[in-house]
């Protein structure tokens, strides 16, 4: 059984990442929310089960799985109440709640898992982070994987590079779409429909960002890759030219750091 507390964006694009993969199936899943009412209707909206409560899905999931996919601040608070079985496995996907709280949180024998996913989960591509808390099994890491290469890749790291990997992968997604807006909206400037141009400038860097990832298996870096479409005084090297010079490349740079800072406080 996989539990859910908490089904709100992050909660919810996974569990509608794991109903489209076919890798649960809505028998499989629990959630509970804020209340009892706000439960049952996101249960419906999933077509899932619903509990009342978190320390009645903790029973009801004895021995399975449960995420926590609440704000951080609940998080602790919550797994305090739940007194848990150390049979059942923690995934908390809340960004800044370390393994050393959740292990004060869950019980010393509870096996507990940070993961970072990202909204991409809902249509089958999250890039998420995975760190093991020093009770979790083998089989338990695997069980976790499970979950998470069904909405899409998974890379287990080191928890200290949780705040790096939310901001290029947990706030990359903000980042992208405000790009792909930006093309849009030159497109609009000259003639295309906002809807014609934000499809045209979605799909073209969702191939871009599928060509760089296949290149990269061959040792071919990103930036190797965009040398590669650049023609001697050709249309793409004055685009790029004119990216550097507005500085496109700081900007990123400067929003990764931000927020990896803020994620530090």
């Amino acid at each position: 059984m996989l539990g859910f507390v908490g089904a709100g964006a992050m909660g919810g694009a996974i569990i509608s990442g794991l109903l489209s993969s076919k890798a649960f199936s809505a028998d499989d899943i629990v959630i509970t929310a804020s209340s009892p009412e706000r439960s049952r209707q996101l249960a419906a909206q999933f077509g899932v089960q619903a509990c009342d409560s978190a320390q009645e899905l903790a029973r009801y999931c004895e021995g399975g799985t449960i995420i926590m996919a609440v704000k951080p601040y609940l998080v602790c608070s919550l797994l305090e109440q739940m007194h848990l079985d150390k049979e059942t496995l923690v995934i908390s996907v809340a960004a800044s709640v370390s393994l050393a709280q959740l292990q004060e949180a869950a019980g010393p024998d509870i096996p507990v898992l940070r993961a970072m996913p990202n909204v991409g989960a809902r249509i089958g591509h999250s890039m998420t982070a995975l760190c093991p808390g020093s009770a979790c099994t083998s089989d338990e890491i695997d069980t976790a994987r499970k979950i998470f290469t069904a909405v899409g890749s998974v890379e287990e790291i080191e928890e200290k590079d949780f705040s790096l990997f939310s901001a290029l992968a947990g706030c990359s997604p903000a980042f992208t779409a405000l790009y792909i807006d930006a093309l849009a909206r030159a497109g609009v400037y000259y003639g295309f429909n906002k809807t014609m141009a934000t499809r045209i400038a979605a799909r073209a860097v969702e191939g871009s960002a599928a060509l760089v990832a296949e290149q990269l298996k061959q040792g071919v870096s990103a930036a190797d890759t965009a040398d590669c479409v650049q023609s001697p005084g050709g249309t793409t090297v004055a685009g790029v030219v004119a990216l550097e010079k507005n500085g496109f490349a700081p900007a990123v740079v400067q929003a990764v750091q931000a927020s990896v800072e803020r994620d530090r406080k």
